[in-house]
Parts: C-alpha cells; sequence; structure tokens
C-alpha cells in the first residue's frame, strides 16, 4: 500500500520542479496550501446539501408549484406480472414484434394488452412534471447563489483581473478562506449530485450524467491538489454562467409560460456560446496553456490539466452545435421542444406503433430533434468542469 501510495503522489508528476511535497507541508505561521485531505471535508457537506436539497423541493419548491398550478399527475400503473417483470427489469423495457407475441402466447394476452403494460411500466419510472419542476428549482437556486458568490469572490481577486497572477509564485500561493469555501461548495454539490442520482427516479441519461458528475468531481479535487486553483475558479465561474439560466428556461417550460422558456432559452444560448466559445478559450486557456508556460513551465500534471481543458473546449463546441440546432428548429416550429428523457408516453402514441406495427420507439427523433431536445442537450451541461 505505501508503494502505490508513493507511486500516485510522485511528486515529479504532480510539481513543477525542484519541489517537492515537504515544501508544500510546513508553510509558515497563518498560511495555508491546498492539501488532498482538505477536500474530505466535501462529503460531509455533500450530504448536509443533499438533506437541504430534499427539505427545499418539499417544503418550497413543491408550494411554488402548487401556486402555478403544476400538479403531480396521476400516472396508471401496470398491474403486477412476474413474467412481464422480469422481462422489463433483466431484458428489455422496449420488446419488440418478436418477443411481444412470444409474451402474448406465454400469458395468453394480446398482443395490444402485453404492449399497454410495458407503456404503463416505463411510465412509472418516469418522474412528472412536479418533480421535474421541484429538481430545476432546487439546481437554479444552487447555481445562482454558487455564481453569485463566485463573482463577488473573484471581483475582489487580483487574478480576475490579470491571469498571469495565477502563476505568480506558483505553487506557494496562499489559500484564502473565501477560495476554499467557493471550491468544497462546488465540489460538494457535485457529489451530492452523485448521491441523488441513486435515490432518485432513473432517467434516460443516468449513466451519462453519472460520469458527467464524476468527471466534474475528478477534475475539482485534481485542481485542489496540485494548487491550481487560482485558475480553478475562474473555470468554475465561466461555467457556472449560463446555468442558472438554463434551469430558469426549464422552470418557465414545465410552468407552461413558453414565450418566457424560448426568450430564456435564447438568452441561455447567448451566454452558454459567449462564455464556452470566447472567454473560456481566449482567456482561460490562453492562460493555462501560454502564461503558465512562460511563468511557471510544462510538467506532467500540467499536461494532463492542459489536455483535460482543452477535451472540454470540444465538448463546448459539440454542445453549442447542439443549442444552435435546437434554437434553429425551435424557429422553425415556433416554439422550444420538450424534454424528452422523462416524457409520459400516451396511449396515442402507442395506437401509432400498432399501426406501423413499430413496437419499439426510436432514440432518434422521438420528439421531432433526431433524439435532442432542449433538457436532453441541457442535462449533459449542468455546470462545471467534466460536462462541463
Amino acid at each position: 500500500m505505501a508503494t502505490l501510495s508513493a507511486w500516485f503522489w510522485n511528486e515529479r508528476f504532480w510539481l513543477p520542479h525542484n519541489v517537492t511535497w515537504a515544501d508544500l507541508a510546513d508553510p509558515a505561521p497563518g498560511v495555508e496550501y491546498p492539501k488532498a485531505v482538505h477536500l474530505l471535508s466535501a462529503l460531509p457537506l455533500a450530504a448536509l446539501i443533499f438533506v437541504v436539497r430534499i427539505l427545499f423541493e418539499r417544503f418550497i419548491a413543491r408550494p411554488c408549484a402548487y401556486m402555478l398550478r403544476i400538479q403531480a399527475e396521476a400516472i396508471r400503473r401496470a398491474q403486477p406480472n412476474a413474467v412481464l417483470e422480469k422481462v422489463f427489469t433483466s431484458i428489455t423495457k422496449y420488446p419488440d414484434t418478436h418477443r411481444l407475441n412470444g409474451l402474448s402466447k406465454q400469458l395468453d394476452w394480446e398482443v395490444r394488452k402485453v404492449q399497454r403494460w410495458f407503456r404503463h411500466r416505463r411510465n412509472q419510472d418516469k418522474p412528472g412534471t412536479l418533480t421535474k419542476f421541484c429538481e430545476s428549482m432546487w439546481r437554479f437556486t444552487f447555481y445562482l447563489f454558487i455564481f453569485t458568490y463566485g463573482i463577488q469572490f473573484l471581483w475582489q481577486s487580483p487574478w480576475m483581473w490579470d491571469t498571469r497572477k495565477c502563476w505568480h509564485n506558483y505553487p506557494y500561493q496562499v489559500l484564502s478562506p473565501g477560495l476554499y469555501y467557493y471550491y468544497v461548495t462546488e465540489l460538494a454539490f457535485y457529489w451530492s449530485l452523485m448521491f441523488s442520482q441513486f435515490r432518485d427516479i432513473k432517467r434516460k441519461d443516468f449513466l451519462i450524467m453519472f460520469i458527467h458528475h464524476l468527471a466534474t468531481v475528478s477534475l475539482i479535487s485534481f485542481s485542489y491538489v496540485n494548487n491550481m486553483v487560482r485558475v480553478g475558479t475562474l473555470v468554475m465561474c465561466v461555467h457556472d454562467a449560463s446555468d442558472f439560466l438554463l434551469e430558469s428556461a426549464k422552470l418557465a417550460n414545465y410552468a407552461k409560460y413558453q414565450r418566457l422558456c424560448d426568450s430564456l432559452f435564447v438568452l441561455f444560448g447567448m451566454v452558454f456560446v459567449t462564455t464556452r466559445l470566447v472567454i473560456y478559450p481566449f482567456w482561460i486557456l490562453n492562460t493555462t496553456l501560454f502564461e503558465s508556460w512562460a511563468i511557471v513551465g510544462p510538467y506532467p500534471s500540467w499536461w494532463l490539466f492542459n489536455g483535460l481543458l482543452l477535451v472540454l473546449q470540444v465538448l463546448h463546441i459539440i454542445w453549442s452545435y447542439l443549442i444552435a440546432r435546437i434554437a434553429f428548429k425551435a424557429m422553425l416550429r415556433g416554439k422550444v421542444s420538450k424534454d424528452d428523457r422523462s416524457d409520459i408516453e400516451s396511449s396515442s402514441e402507442e395506437e401509432t406503433e400498432i399501426t406501423k406495427d413499430k413496437t419499439v420507439p426510436s432514440p432518434k427523433g422521438e420528439n421531432g430533434t433526431n433524439g435532442h431536445s432542449v433538457t436532453a442537450a441541457w442535462a449533459q451541461d449542468h455546470g462545471s468542469w467534466g460536462e462541463q
């Protein structure tokens, strides 16, 4: 175990040349540098945030939804059937024609009745509008809070106005209380999102979002351990800038304020493109690639960090394309498309499937947008580094 630990914390990977962990372990009195052990405090804070979220959704978000006349939908539950439940949970949620015919013969049911059972069963696992509204209101509240805090903190920080100060005297840069709280709160929030995924009703993008949250946690932790926290705060703030607009547009959509939803989505798209395709590459990547090279010089974790940031830029381009495509199609249709991650399937959809003899809904084109609704694209971008 000691050998593995020594290999993982190899100074020649994590730190610039001629710097050791011992140099950072014993700072002057009153001075604190980021340490890996600090990240452990994010775990109990994540649990607290998770509890706060539950209370917030129940006692604040839900009453707000009721005032907007958003009620819990009555979902028709599938009748208990051990054979079909086993197929649903272990094999497929969308049985093809051959399997439907086999189940029909096995149960002595009509094919349409088997198909209807699977539709009702799928609907049981899909959150209704009330659930989605409460979740989005919680995220909106947190994103707005953390963005406001980040702007207030960075406004007083010299490296916001001169990014070369992200690297002056690196890695001997003091960890201020404000910087520590900013980092740990962001990290704890994404830990809490990972926890809540296992409590929430599972959606189509469960695995994608889990990987995203894990990547976000990893990048925040990585930048903290090797004390790239100054530039890390810039990255977090740039990503947080559009997230609360995204959630506000979703709230308007759930409340059926379509014009407000469309306006907020346009604003979100403008801020997203500006922050991710202009500010991020020309301000942040410029300092991490070129200014840091001139002031500190490259070393192994520097290469990894910049490589991840460049991958992030590629994702920004892809998401910007998806947003532009959604906006274009919305203009043609006259409104933003719905959230296809958790729609409730209707009987009319089923009748269409029966008529066409297609029992497996296509993963593309479910809502006329080739499978990419506004919130499907949104779902892959929740304000941070990895899907972000």
